[in-house]
């Protein structure tokens, strides 16, 4: 009996269909991870791409915003394949804390990737928040996925606003929810 069977026992059909596909949202071939929901695909050469797929499993996980595609995500966790192309010390700080959470994720008989629940991966995140690998992911997201253009719309957010002469005449001294 595989881990997803074991995970499955047990559920209701409404809880099934909660669940989503969260297992198969995304593809490893090769060396690219392809996202099965939308046309997109990561390369790596760095990188281990179930590691890729991994960490953008973690993105979502640290940051979830149920309207962002995993599209998003892959472009905020690309850095660290550019940067572990320069950098070994980066690249097995990544390589090792993703085999980390899949040793932690193993006690569930799966990949953190693969695990369907996700209370189950933010226990483990809670457990290693403290960890360099952690750390190392979350402060580069906090920057690589909200800088991304065309997200700003989705989260209110106008783009700066010295260009259209500051806040001041724009509605920043606007009180009228007071």
């Amino acid at each position: 009996m595989t881990g997803l069977t074991k995970n499955l026992r047990g559920l209701s059909r409404r809880d099934l269909l909660k669940r989503g596909t969260a297992g198969a949202a995304l593809i490893v071939m090769g060396n690219t991870v392809f996202g099965a929901n939308y046309a997109w695909a990561l390369e790596s050469s760095a990188l281990k791409p179930e590691t890729m797929a991994t960490l953008i499993k973690l993105a979502r996980d640290i940051y979830p915003h149920d309207k962002l595609a995993d599209r998003f995500y892959a472009i905020a966790i690309k850095g660290h394949e550019t940067k572990a192309a320069k950098d070994k010390v980066h690249q097995a700080l990544i390589e090792d804390g993703v085999a980390d959470l899949d040793k932690r994720a193993a006690t569930t008989g799966t990949s953190y990737r693969d695990m369907g629940w996700e209370e189950d991966r933010i226990a483990i995140l809670r457990d290693i928040e403290d960890t360099p690998f952690f750390q190392a992911v979350r402060s580069d997201l906090v920057v690589s996925l909200y800088n991304q253009k065309e997200l700003w719309p989705l989260f209110g957010y106008e783009g700066e606003s010295y260009s259209k002469g500051g806040y001041i005449e724009r509605g920043f001294d606007d009180i009228e929810w007071l």
